[in-house]
């Protein structure tokens, strides 16, 4: 059981604000953090990690991290600490990072093997790809066998291949040393996919918790797919009118009725409402 009552004032996305954040973790949960970027959430691990200070209370188990004017070094908390940047020794081989946090040869050869990492042992982090990184950073947080792994965003700078590869590890890692894991994430397929509690916060507070089906699909009356892009053209002929609209890394061309042909203008960005008869184009 984990219990964090805590508060912290910070300049947020909108300006000073709060953060209040008071909830019990179970043993083993997997949860995680979405919201705007500014909401707390990065603060909220580095508070439990004890690289930031705050008021009130963290409980792990029967350990105290913090109370009152008490907080636990963080060297001394079980944390696996997982970050967007890598943060490998330069001049050390991938082995030799792991064991440079915990000395267990035997460990090691296991994370290495879950990971697929073991043919590159030797190799220095400069000789790797970004999502070998990822994965040698994940290994070494999970080296000191902690109670909590933590991680902010630590796959959005890999590539879809990557990120769904690295997903399988950390659910595997996960399931397989039952710790508990906190992760921030802005990818909704990502929160799906490996979590099983979500957490939105904004503005410091959770205004949401529940399972992600809940969180991710809340019940509609009619079911709407909504994505947003940037339109960089608009087709006009005496007939039709079409908007050409870039989604992500995608084109796609999309029927205009005549009001919206009006309103609409190149570099508008817009939403995009896909429904069973029809799409509709709204200016965000």
């Amino acid at each position: 059981m984990i219990d964090i009552d805590i508060s912290k004032s910070l300049d947020g996305a909108r300006g000073k604000m709060d953060l209040e954040i008071k909830r019990t973790i179970q043993e083993g949960q997997f949860v995680a953090l979405s919201g705007e970027s500014g909401s707390g959430k990065t603060t909220l691990l580095r508070i439990i990690a004890g690289l930031e200070s705050a008021k009130g209370n963290i409980k792990v188990g029967n350990e105290v991290w913090l109370e009152g004017s008490f907080s636990l070094s963080p060297q001394k908390r079980k944390i696996g600490f997982v970050f967007q940047s890598y943060a490998l020794f330069e001049n050390m081989s991938v082995e030799q990072n792991l064991l440079y946090v915990n000395n267990d040869k035997k460990l090691s050869e296991k994370l290495l093997s879950i990971t697929d990492l073991t043919g590159l042992k030797h190799r220095l982090p400069s000789k790797l790809s970004g999502g070998q990184k990822q994965r040698v950073a994940l290994c070494r947080a999970m080296m000191r066998r902690p109670k909590i792994l933590l991680m902010d965003e630590p796959l959005s700078a890999l590539d879809l291949s990557m990120r769904l590869k690295l997903q399988d590890e950390i659910l595997r890692l996960h399931k397989e040393f039952d710790i508990t894991t906190i992760m921030v994430s802005h990818d909704p397929s990502e929160i799906y996919r490996l979590s099983d509690r979500v957490w939105r916060i904004s503005n410091g507070k959770i205004t949401t918790d529940g399972n992600p089906k809940e969180i991710l699909m809340p019940a509609q009356e009619s079911q709407k797919l909504s994505l947003y892009g940037e339109i960089i053209d608009i087709i006009k002929d005496s007939t039709t009118h079409k908007a050409i609209v870039a989604i992500n890394q995608q084109i796609v061309e999309i029927k205009l009725n005549s009001d919206s042909a009006k309103e609409l203008n190149v570099g508008d960005r817009v939403s995009v409402e896909i429904e069973a008869f029809g799409s509709i184009v709204a200016k965000q």
